[in-house]
This record gives structure tokens, sequence and C-alpha cells, in this order.
């Protein structure tokens, strides 16, 4: 049975799947890396948190069920672009194919006002948070998606209006993939709708996993 890896997104952690897990009755194969954790002291650059999440997941023997949320399906997207042999499924939640410049800059200007104290609950510190978004204003997946062949669940909450145009094109150009909209539910599905989405995953992977 291949490992499944469930990726959180910048404003949260690896616990924010916690419940997700508890609600999915076979849960031994599912592992949840925590981003700050696995860059080991570096640099919360884009660059190096792709890199330390490739050597993360091809340390994993077999195939992989990549799930992301946010940060964490950019990263899964990005893999599966660069290691297609790898990937069994893919799971996009609240995911963007494109960096938006504009609220990733609005983004920052807000953080750069806000305590320190702010960012303990967030996937990294002040400073990291600040390098990241600098490093990833320039990501575009929106010539590669069509490459994707492996079996793909796009998810989105209604209430997600950033990301609600994205997840429909990531559905019409990867090729068999699926759509759901979440109702009333925003960006962040694993802890705003955690039952329905772990009913979600739990059927999409019974219809893939063999």
């Amino acid at each position: 049975m291949a490992t499944k890896i469930l990726v959180h997104g910048a404003g949260h952690k690896a616990t924010s799947w916690d419940k997700i897990i508890s609600y999915m009755g076979d849960n031994e194969d599912i592992v949840c890396p925590n981003l700050s954790s696995i860059l080991e002291g570096k640099e919360a650059s884009y660059e190096n948190l792709y890199s330390v999440f490739v050597k993360y997941c091809n340390e994993i023997d077999g195939h992989i069920h990549l799930c992301g949320l946010s940060l964490g399906g950019i990263l899964t997207l990005n893999y599966t672009l660069d290691f297609p042999q790898k990937v069994k499924t893919l799971v996009l939640i609240g995911t963007p194919y494109k960096v938006p410049k504009l609220a990733f800059s609005f983004q920052n200007i807000i953080f750069r006002f806000l305590p320190k104290s702010i960012f303990e609950t967030m996937a990294f510190d002040k400073k990291n948070t600040f390098a990241l978004g600098n490093t990833m204003k320039n990501l575009d997946f929106s010539n590669r998606v069509k490459s994707i062949e492996c079996p793909t669940l796009v998810l989105c909450g209604k209430k997600d209006s950033a990301n609600i145009k994205s997840a429909h094109f990531l559905a019409q150009n990867i090729k068999n993939a699926e759509l759901e909209i979440i109702e009333d539910t925003g960006h962040v599905v694993n802890e705003e709708n955690p039952e329905v989405l772990a009913q979600i995953l739990t059927e999409f992977y019974s219809k893939n996993d063999f």
C-alpha cells in the first residue's frame, strides 16, 4: 500500500491534519511532514523548502499519494510535475497554480506589522515567512499542469474566493481531474471541515490505492 503524504500550508503546522487522520479508519500509511522541521535550520526560501521536500518524498520506498493544502499544494504539484513516476495520486486543496503577486505583496505588508508571537502558530517564524513569500513570487505552473497523468482530485472551500478560479483551472487542465467544491467552508479545509474532507479522501484513496 502506497504511503499517503499530507502537507500543510504556511499558516499551520503538521498537527492541522490530526482530526483528518482520526476520521480516516486506515491511517497507518499516513505521514504528515512538518515543513519547518524538515528544513533542519535552513532559511525557508522556496528553493530550500522544495529541495528538502523532494528529499523527504524520494526517501520513501515505492509510490506515494500526495495531498497538499495551499503551500503544501504548491509543493506537491511541483513534485508531481518533476517526478511523475513516483506519484500515484495527487490531491490539491485550495492551491494556486500561479502565485498571485499582488496578493502576496499585500500579505507581506500586513505581516510586517504583526508581532513575532503571531507567527508561533504558523509554519515558520516571521523572518522565514518573509523569506518564503519573497521567493515564491514568480512561481507559475500554468503551462505545465497539462502533463499530469496520475488520478487527481482538486478541492476548494466554496468560501475560498482567492482559490476558486485556480481550482477550476486545475480541474480543466489536468487530465481526468475531479473537482469538488466543499460547501460552507473557507480556505483551511482540513481544520474547518475535517470530517467531510476525511470522507472525501477516504473515498478517493479507496478507488485509487491498488
